[in-house]
């Protein structure tokens, strides 16, 4: 028998009614699971995802587990990078390193184009593989965004200040800005082959974003996301952004062309209407939490439903990731309790 297809979150992305609250969490995908543990014992991040089956496996496994309404597919805002001339290295412990950092404009000149269907084949192989034989819920295709993405490039890896990233910024705005249209173009391309692939839904991850101030912002990043989100917008999939740190961005990403706005757990639903947040919303249990006794859990999972669930067109998630230490049981019970309490409420 044919399965159901849940377009719950596709509704609420899109700001209409639901008969509950659609949930999934950033990083579902690993890291918690023993099952996934299992897995890296044998296989590097990167070599996951060069295998469309093994890949495809940790994607759905979330899925199986926890009930959640969407998918979002395993891999890293890395991965895109080797295909333009970018030696990257996921290290344990510490992250993506990068051996050839960007310090000047040839270095940006430098830079290659992607080809999806010849760089990455294996990652559009894994979207297909999962939206026409495995899921029955919407996939969330990503890409990281061009801040982020640059910050790793000129730090060479994780940074704390990122005064070396903005110095460059500051510094070499011909430089800077040439990297971001690389980086734009890069994104633009690698997401429009993920949609062609299968993938109902799109998340840009401006993970360090939150370093820069609202003036900077303006001047030197949203162009350039315009560029991108205005681009993609002709794919007409739900579109969404997420930072970490970046609540006095809010407004600025509001007045992108996207759908969704994810909010961190710093910056309450409730607080972000009152700033004049109209579109659907995402988030924002904090995923310290997770680590509490189910009555706080429970507690703090129903405040955020509650200022959620005012508007049409909310999606319930964590304010960042899944982290290791977080049990498989616990995401479960939330999804289970998100369904429920959000379906009594209705």
């Amino acid at each position: 028998m044919e399965k159901t297809f849940n377009d719950t979150y596709l509704k609420a992305a899109r700001g209409e009614k639901t008969d509950h609250v659609p949930v999934w969490y950033m990083r579902q995908a690993g890291r918690s699971q023993p099952e996934y543990r299992k897995i890296k014992e044998k296989y590097s991040l990167f070599e996951i995802t060069h295998q469309p089956e093994l890949c495809a496996y940790v994607t759905k496994l979330p899925v199986d587990q926890y009930n959640v309404d969407a998918a979002i597919l395993y891999k890293d805002i890395m991965s895109p990078l080797p295909s333009i001339g970018v030696d990257v290295d996921i290290k344990a412990g510490i992250g993506p390193v990068i051996s050839n950092r960007i310090g000047s404009l040839a270095d940006v000149e430098k830079l290659g184009e992607i080809n999806p269907e010849e760089d990455v084949p294996y990652v559009l192989d894994t979207i297909k593989l999962l939206t026409t034989e495995q899921l029955n819920v919407p996939l969330i295709g990503f890409a990281g965004a061009p801040f982020t993405l640059a910050s790793y490039m000129i730090e060479g890896g994780p940074s704390k200040g990122y005064h070396r990233t903005k110095a460059f910024m500051y510094a070499e705005p011909k430089a800077w800005f040439l990297l971001m249209d690389k980086l734009a173009d890069m994104t633009i391309r690698y997401a429009k082959a993920q949609i062609k692939a299968g993938a109902k839904a799109f998340q840009i991850f401006d993970s360090w974003v939150g370093q820069l101030n609202v003036a900077d912002y303006r001047m030197f990043i949203k162009p350039t996301m315009e560029k991108i989100f205005s681009s993609l917008r002709e794919e007409n999939v739900p579109l969404i952004m997420f930072g970490v740190g970046a609540s006095h961005l809010v407004n600025d990403w509001h007045d992108l062309p996207l759908d969704v706005v994810g909010l961190d757990w710093r910056l309450p639903i409730q607080e972000a209407r009152n700033k004049g947040i109209t579109k659907p919303v995402m988030g924002n249990l904090d995923p310290s939490v997770l680590l509490a006794p189910w009555e706080v859990i429970e507690a703090r999972a129903k405040e955020i439903l509650d200022q959620g669930m005012q508007h049409p067109g909310y999606i319930f998630n964590l304010g960042h990731g899944v982290f290791p230490e977080v049990s498989p049981e616990t995401l479960a019970r939330l999804t289970a309790f998100v369904h429920e309490y959000s379906s009594m409420k209705k």
